[in-house]
């Protein structure tokens, strides 16, 4: 238990829970038992836990709000280190927006609504937090984090913290050099433009409308499941191979969006796994293309 009173010291004991079930931090709602998690209240710590792990060779990994993330349903063995709403902090000046990594990118886009700054319009419907769609260069709509981002503050495996220029930060389709050399976000600043409020907000309603009538929001997912193949739609060649609708238990290819897998309502993470390899197989034989997961599996399966 040595471990336990460590995380405990670095960030009280009220930040450090056991035996967690992931089903509640993950959009999937799906996941067993992490060993310990939890949640730092200031990057010092996040360097500190690392650190931690890194020294006893304990497993860690970084979540936000658990939007593009399949726990296995036996736990994850280690830490889970959640930068979510004890590093949420978010605030205006002129153009930009300065932004924690654990903030929700709605709540971002909320945020330059109400400064009536223009260019964030599609991430207010993305669910995950700024660190996670800065890693992965989150895009909707034609919109992508890359088009936004002034810098990024990041800690690297050694402990180090940098800011990075986007221009240096190697962002692409679902990548960047914070996915690829494995940092963790700290906070970001965002680069912005004034406009109408009034067409800011009607924008915003807009999106919504087409998220809410095609996507499959009432029911628990990843999101998009894959990626999107060069030169294909991932959804479109879901449909095509005829697994619309497609269950393995309660997991599901959407009959709404055949790009989402969802959670009817009690999916283990094999049975999303399951339906997942058995979609990827399908696809290759029909079409000859491999479908990429943009969903992380973690755990213990």
């Amino acid at each position: 238990m040595d471990i336990l009173k460590d995380l405990c010291h670095i960030t009280g004991e009220e930040n450090v829970l056991t035996d967690e079930l992931m089903s509640r931090h993950t959009t999937f709602r799906i996941g067993g038992p992490a060993d310990f998690f939890v949640t730092p209240e200031k990057k010092e710590q996040i360097g500190q836990i690392i650190e931690l792990c890194r020294g006893r060779n304990i497993p860690y990994y970084i979540v936000g709000n658990g939007s593009n993330l399949l726990v296995g349903d036996r736990g994850y063995r280690g830490v889970i280190i959640q930068v979510f709403k004890k590093m949420n902090q978010i605030r205006a000046e002129g153009e930009k927006i300065y932004a924690q990594a654990g903030a929700l990118l709605s709540k971002v886009a909320a945020a330059a609504l109400e400064a009536s700054l223009t260019g964030l319009e599609f991430a207010s419907g993305i669910p995950g937090t700024l660190g996670g769609a800065l890693r992965m260069n989150a895009g909707a709509y034609g919109g992508e984090m890359k088009q936004v981002t002034e810098s990024a503050q990041v800690l690297t495996p050694d402990g180090e913290i940098l800011v990075i220029p986007v221009d240096e930060l190697g962002m692409s389709y679902r990548t960047s050099v914070i996915s690829r050399n494995d940092y963790v976000v700290l906070e970001a600043v965002l680069k912005l433009h004034r406009g109408s409020q009034e067409e800011i907000r009607a924008c915003m309603e807009e999106l919504k409308e087409k998220r809410v009538s095609k996507q499959p929001l009432e029911y628990g997912s990843a999101g998009s499941t894959f990626k999107r193949p060069e030169g294909y739609f991932a959804g479109k060649l879901i449909e095509d191979a005829g697994l619309r609708g497609f269950r393995v238990g309660d997991a599901q290819v959407s009959e709404k969006h055949c790009g989402f897998v969802i959670n009817r309502g009690a999916a283990t993470a094999a049975e999303v796994a399951q339906l997942m390899d058995q979609v990827r197989m399908r696809v290759k034989e029909k079409f000859g293309v491999d479908l990429e997961p943009e969903v992380k599996r973690i755990g213990e399966f």
